[in-house]
């Protein structure tokens, strides 16, 4: 694992970031199957893409 994996979810857990968003985009990054449908919210779906993508600039969309 390389330290920016580390980095982006110690940065996106100060800034306040929704759980579930930081749960999407782990599950996205390390490339995860998804959660079951009924369980998938917002903020999980658009931070399991954002994860994909090894994206981090979207996450202030869902600070709480």
């Amino acid at each position: 694992m390389d330290k920016s994996y580390y980095e982006a979810i110690d940065t996106m857990e100060k800034a306040g970031v929704d759980p579930e968003y930081i749960q999407g985009w782990v599950g996205g990054y390390l490339q995860n199957p998804k959660r079951e449908e009924q369980r998938i919210t917002e903020a999980y779906d658009a931070g399991y893409s954002d994860g994909e993508d090894r994206n981090t600039e979207n996450y202030a969309n869902f600070k709480k």
